[in-house]
């Protein structure tokens, strides 16, 4: 049985991966967060009692923290997801995501390289580092039909991509210059259960529920591939089992949409599901919940299309997504209609719909 620890596993991707690894895969789980206002520890309440897991609240900046961790769990794997996220948080405040992104990843690769190299031999030639990032780094494909693979050049857009671009260069560079056995992997835009409500899909589920705008920046037709958060973390323990150290594995969903079909779909599925429809979609042109769509101004340096080419995965790992964008997109608005608690707890708290309309 191998100890994983994993940064970041109260947030959205994060805690997909760390009930995964409990119920499924048989490791011991170290779970890291410092739970910000994404961390949510009511995400993990299914798997929070069992004994192969593992809860710590200690920020990836704190050195001492990070070494005390590793002092104590001796982990053969370290699963790095813990990063500031979200966009448009990073252009209203870039200097979390320099700190958090940058940093932090800095903090860790350091810790993780003083433990590997005081590790015996067994241990070090077992050790990965795998560092999970976004395909954002690359930037923006634009109106072409290219794909990125995993040798695309970067061109980061927002301070956020050019955050998580700069970690993945220092984490190639403990590899390069180290000898550090790491592996990279970059995946398209995740949705599914418990993501927070302030990216696309949850927002524009909540706000149809409570029958307010469908806020869409620009005119809606920014392309994203969309993976399914629990495909996603089957990937990433495909990857740290299997993949070769040193490489890096584009993860996607084969589903590009874009904002606007995606925003119709949870539209329609919701006019299927719902009969007791809020006034504001009674009272609509059309009485659907298509009539809450909402153009609002695009944001500064807004990526036109993004679109992975998930080939190598696929054909070095055997790995495929199980749910299309259709079977995922279903199952993610059925569990927002059953866990309207969950979520409410989150709109009552920290977050409070900022930039996109919520309120």
């Amino acid at each position: 049985m191998k100890t994983i620890l994993i940064t970041g596993g109260a947030g959205f991707i994060g805690s997909a991966l760390v009930r995964y690894l409990v119920n499924e895969a048989n490791n011991k789980v170290v779970n890291v967060d410092k739970l910000t206002y994404a961390g949510n520890l009511s995400s993990l309440q299914s798997i929070e009692n069992k004994e192969n897991y593992t809860f710590i609240q200690a920020d990836i900046c704190d050195m001492s923290a990070m070494e005390s961790a590793f002092k104590e769990h001796q982990p053969d794997i370290v699963m790095h997801l813990a990063a500031e996220s979200h966009v448009d948080r990073s252009i209203d405040g870039p200097s979390e995501f320099i700190q958090t992104n940058i940093v932090g990843t800095y903090t860790l690769l350091e810790v993780a390289r003083q433990y590997w190299l005081t590790s015996s031999e067994e241990q070090k030639n077992n050790f990965r580092f795998h560092h999970i990032s976004t395909d954002e780094v690359y930037g923006d494909l634009g109106n072409t039909d290219d794909l990125f693979t995993e040798s695309t050049s970067y061109d980061p857009s927002s301070p956020y991509s050019a955050s998580k671009a700069s970690s993945d260069h220092l984490v190639r560079a403990w590899q390069r210059t180290y000898g550090l056995p790491v592996i990279i992997t970059n995946c398209s835009n995740n949705y599914g259960p418990f993501h927070f409500p302030e990216k696309l899909i949850p927002l524009i589920i909540i706000n149809a529920l409570a029958g307010k705008p469908l806020p869409i920046y620009g005119n809606g037709q920014q392309i994203r591939d969309w993976l399914y958060v629990e495909d996603h973390a089957r990937a990433l323990y495909k990857v740290v089992s299997e993949g070769k150290v040193a490489e890096t594995y584009n993860i996607g969903g084969f589903n590009e949409k874009t904002n606007l079909e995606v925003v119709q779909c949870i539209c329609s599925i919701l006019d299927e599901l719902i009969t007791d429809k809020p006034l504001s979609v009674v009272n609509g042109a059309t009485g659907n919940f298509s009539d809450l769509i909402t153009y609002v101004a695009d944001r500064p340096g807004h990526d036109v299309r993004y679109a992975i080419d998930a080939s190598k995965i696929a054909n070095d790992l055997n790995w495929q997504p199980k749910e299309t964008f259709e079977s995922g997109i279903r199952k993610t608005v059925q569990w927002y209609l059953d866990n309207e608690a969950w979520y409410t707890a989150i709109l009552d708290g920290s977050y409070q719909g900022e930039r996109l309309g919520l309120n």
